[in-house]
């Protein structure tokens, strides 16, 4: 059953949540550990994020820097592929256009489909580190629609070689990501919910948005959207403070408001497990309220810490 089936079928809010691929060299013991936690909440599925090629420059012994390409988190697919058939749980990798060509996108979808994995969550992503504009493969995707367009058009069968015979359609559920608080390379948050729409237009058969801590964003998000005729289900993200550095760090990197009180409660702590504390107590209440304006699930970042979740989700579901 895909994410639009589950949200579809659904009699009330769904619970589902994101992991990180382990790093390399490390085991998917730790990625078991997470799922162990969190099971007994019966999540309707789990995404796993994917990350690009990373250039790095390494001192060498003559004292000249060596360019080198390295990918730190690899293995999203198979990951994916041993939770499904060990939880028996629907998974989503994350597809990017960052990093990869279009060929490499479709033998990703290939596999992915000899594998029964029919979700896949459709994400620009990042630019790559000291870049400061995204610069995409010399055969891959400049923005997210046209990725969406890509696995849209395989599910009518569809392939890069025209030539190819009988191809068969693949079924791929298409979620995409939404920004209650505008991405921050859109100029204004009007252009960004006409670029959310036109994934939309292109296939995408879901929204899930980025972490806020406001419900009150989030709400005015969804009317926009609703203004601009996006009518698919819409599932808010939620990111519970699980240190004191986050308060810092957040902002920062997702380029996200925090509440004043908020930033207030955490500024009190005088410790990281006092952080995580007043993080819970703040991650139940948005999850309580946002059950009650009626959302189809809550999706939550994890960043493989998942015994907070647990307890947010046996209080709020």
């Amino acid at each position: 059953m895909t994410v639009l089936e589950k949200i579809n079928n659904a009699k009330g809010p769904l619970f589902t949540f994101e992991l990180l691929p382990p790093l390399k060299g490390h085991s998917i013991e730790r990625t078991y550990a997470a799922i162990d936690r969190l099971i007994e909440f019966e999540p309707a599925y789990i995404n796993f994020t994917s990350n690009r090629n990373e250039t790095i420059f390494r001192e060498r012994p003559d004292g000249l820097l060596e360019k080198r390409v390295v990918r730190l988190r690899p293995g999203t697919i198979a990951l994916a592929a041993a939770v499904k058939y060990k939880y028996n749980i629907p998974v989503v990798p994350h597809i990017l256009c960052g990093g990869f060509t279009k060929e490499e996108t479709e033998n990703v979808l290939i596999e992915m489909k000899f594998l029964g994995i029919d979700d896949v969550l459709a994400l620009r992503g990042d630019p790559q580190k000291g870049s400061r504009t995204f610069i995409p493969e010399k055969t891959g995707h400049t923005y997210t629609y046209q990725l969406v367009e890509q696995i849209a058009g395989m599910n009518r069968g569809k392939y890069l070689e025209d030539t190819l015979e009988s191809a068969e359609p693949t079924n791929f559920c298409i979620g995409v990501a939404g920004y209650p608080e505008k991405h921050f390379e859109s100029p204004n948050r009007l252009m960004d919910i006409e670029y959310l729409k036109m994934k939309i237009d292109a296939g995408a058969h879901y929204i899930v948005t980025q972490m806020f801590f406001d419900n009150n964003r989030f709400c005015r998000f969804r009317d926009e959207c609703k203004k601009a005729g996006i009518t698919v289900p819409i599932i808010p993200g939620i990111k519970p403070i699980s240190a004191l550095n986050d308060i810092r760090l957040l902002p920062q990197t997702f380029h996200i408001d925090l509440p004043n009180d908020l930033f207030s409660a955490i500024s009190k702590c005088k410790t990281d497990a006092e952080a995580r504390e007043a993080g819970i107590e703040w991650a139940t209440s948005q999850s309580k309220e946002l059950i009650k304006l009626g959302v189809p699930g809550i999706h939550y970042y994890t960043l493989g810490r998942s015994d907070n979740v647990a307890r947010i989700v046996k209080a709020s579901f």
